[in-house]
């Protein structure tokens, strides 16, 4: 597939899934909510993710959520679907960026997800995922051998270990 082809893919994925965000541009009109008690907070996470597929696609990482309220959590990534896929890659220092937030504990859970990913030796990857109204963009470079597209669940969860995955706040 040449990397036009893919990016083109990538990208028309990305319009779907946004348009699927009820909070999104592109899906129209926003939603007024009565109870707008909680303001909107800005979350980015940063991650490593090792992925595998021969038609069903799994990838497994570990990252961190960063929120501009001061909230942050160690986060465990899982990521399982299929499609026409094959390959090995790992994605070192990704990123991802979330809308639609009141407060960290919303992040968790299970986004639907498309992808479509090319690469041999260096690969790049960005997908648009959603989960109600919550929607993650991510993209990241790394290494490895791959080649197609995929639908899938990509589930975040707290971290075992420090912390007790447990989100923490910055105030005091």
């Amino acid at each position: 597939m040449k990397p036009a082809v893919a990016v083109s893919l990538m990208v028309v994925c990305f319009v779907l899934l946004s348009a699927a965000a009820t909070n999104s541009p592109l899906a129209g009109k926003k939603q007024d909510h009565p109870d707008h008690k909680d303001k909107l907070v800005e979350c980015s996470m940063t991650f490593d993710l090792t992925s595998w597929s021969v038609f069903y696609k799994s990838s497994k990482g570990a990252g961190t959520i960063t929120c501009d309220n001061g909230q942050t959590a160690r986060v465990k990534i899982k990521a399982k679907g299929g499609g026409i896929t094959f390959g090995k890659s790992d994605v070192i220092d990704g990123t991802g960026h979330f809308t639609g937030v009141r407060r960290i504990n919303e992040l968790f859970g299970s986004y639907a997800q498309s992808e479509v990913h090319a690469g041999a030796g260096k690969s790049a990857a960005a997908q648009a995922l959603t989960k109600g109204e919550v929607s993650l963009v991510l993209s990241g470079t790394g290494r490895g051998v791959d080649l197609g597209f995929a639908f899938g669940k990509f589930t975040i969860g707290p971290a075992k270990g420090l912390a007790k995955g447990k989100p923490s706040s910055g105030a005091s």
